[in-house]
């Protein structure tokens, strides 16, 4: 998340596994790689037309903190970036721990993404510098990370701590990322994603006695 102007063996999917054979692996494979692809594929076309048709000028549609308009931005930023740079900064890790969190399941990922979404949008809006406009999708990148993470922290299976391990390997270093750094990066959206994906991992961890 950025404000505008800023710099920017394989694990079967559950429904393999709670069936005990594989018949199932191909067609989920299939429909997870079109989820993602579709979402990606979004953005890019947001980003496309905005710089074809409008020069950027729907950047200004993105999160203002403390007004009302802002607020009302909120779904609407993360698929706002500042320029193709920003957007291929967050498309990899997108690509990636969007497909981590499909494994486990649709339900998962819908629920993972609208609360790092949400939450990493309010968290903003609340805290954010004044007169400051807030665009781009890495909310969601923290948001997978943090359901990931805490979802292998809160289930403790072999499936939910193998992809948490996964997850953190390949981009556990963006941790830093919910500290202050560097000027006109929005640490904040970053960090309440993270919050809003561990909240989402807890509402779907199994209860213990």
């Amino acid at each position: 998340m950025l404000p505008a102007g800023g710099n920017a063996g394989m694990i079967p999917p559950m429904g393999a596994i709670s069936r005990g054979n594989g018949q199932n692996a191909q067609p989920n494979l299939q429909r997870q790689a079109a989820i993602v692809t579709v979402f990606i594929a979004a953005l890019w076309l947001v980003e496309a037309l905005d710089l074809l048709f409008w020069r950027g000028d729907l950047d200004a549609f993105g999160i203002r903190p403390r007004t009302l308009a802002g607020l009302l931005r909120i779904p609407v930023a993360p698929f706002l970036h500042a320029g193709f740079g920003h957007l291929i900064a967050n498309t990899m890790p997108l690509l990636i721990l969007c497909w981590l969190v499909l494994l486990r399941g649709l339900r998962d990922f819908v629920d993972a993404t609208v609360l790092a979404a949400l939450i990493s949008g309010l968290g903003i809006w609340a805290f954010g510098a004044s007169n400051s406009i807030h665009i781009g999708a890495s909310g969601l990148v923290f948001g997978y990370l943090g359901y990931l993470t805490a979802r292998g922290y809160f289930e403790r299976s072999l499936v939910a701590v193998s992809l948490a391990a996964a997850a953190l390997l390949l981009y556990g270093g963006l941790l830093i990322g919910v500290l202050p750094s560097r000027a006109g990066v929005s640490w904040l959206g970053h960090l309440f994603g993270f919050l809003g994906g561990i909240l989402a991992a807890y509402l779907h961890a199994p209860r213990r006695d």
